[in-house]
């Protein structure tokens, strides 16, 4: 029977993601800001409900904030697989949106009023959606409709699958906003087998930055408005990583 609930979390901070740069498929581990979102969160997702198993991306700023996850939680399986990693953005990776502009002025304008530019190199929405959910389906077709399955990817990625899971044609849907670092989308199996679509959005970024203020969230514990709950410290985990 399939897993009744996924629940898809967005990666910790980066550097990248500080300077506003499109990281796409490159390889960029969490900065401090990042591991104390990851220590921050994983402690509210302590609080409720535990994950069957969890998938992640094979970057190295997912797998991070996989690992810390994973802490809080006893004896949960953890499987790496590419097909849950960021879209490709081909050359545009690495640069901030004037750069990309400075060069591809028509595409840039086009990617962000919705469309998909015609640039080799850059995934389309559709293929994301694609793996995403395969990948999805894969690893939790093993699972009750009573569990939920915990997925940590990346901003693109999973928007592109909302859209999938919601039957929408994730080249065209633009029906959610983008995802704070470290926080959860999740979806819900409709009872029904006969619903259309077969999923519903049950809960779209949410996170400790509704307590902690958009800024400090963004900021980091030295942030005057962050109220720090734990102690950010890299800790090492002892939880074993599965390649799929």
């Amino acid at each position: 029977m399939a897993v009744g609930n996924v629940r898809l979390i967005r990666h910790g901070r980066t550097a990248y993601n500080a300077a506003m740069r499109l990281q796409g498929q490159i390889d960029i581990e969490l900065d401090e800001v990042g591991l104390w979102q990851a220590h921050t969160c994983a402690e509210v997702l302590a609080g409720g409900t535990k994950p069957a198993r969890i998938l992640v991306s094979d970057l190295s700023r997912a797998v991070e904030t996989a690992r810390v996850i994973a802490s809080r939680f006893d004896n949960v399986e953890v499987i790496v697989d590419e097909r849950i990693r960021e879209r490709s953005f081909g050359p545009w990776e690495g640069m901030t949106g004037e750069e990309i502009s400075a060069n591809w002025a028509e595409e840039f304008a086009q990617w962000r009023g919705g469309a998909e530019p015609e640039v080799e190199g850059i995934e389309s929405k559709s293929e994301v959606a694609d793996r995403m959910l395969e990948a999805i389906e894969e690893h939790s077709a093993d699972l009750s409709p009573k569990q939920t399955l915990f997925v940590v990817s990346h901003g693109a990625a999973i928007s592109c699958a909302i859209a999938g899971f919601l039957g929408e044609d994730a080249s065209q849907w633009r029906g959610v906003a983008g995802m704070s670092n470290v926080h959860w989308s999740t979806v819900a199996r409709n009872t029904s087998a006969d619903a259309q679509p077969a999923w519903r959005l049950v809960e779209h970024n949410t996170g400790p930055s509704v307590v902690y203020g958009k800024n400090a969230w963004e900021n980091g514990p030295e942030d005057a408005e962050a109220q720090v709950p734990i102690d950010p410290v890299r800790t090492a985990s002892s939880v074993s990583f599965g390649e799929a």
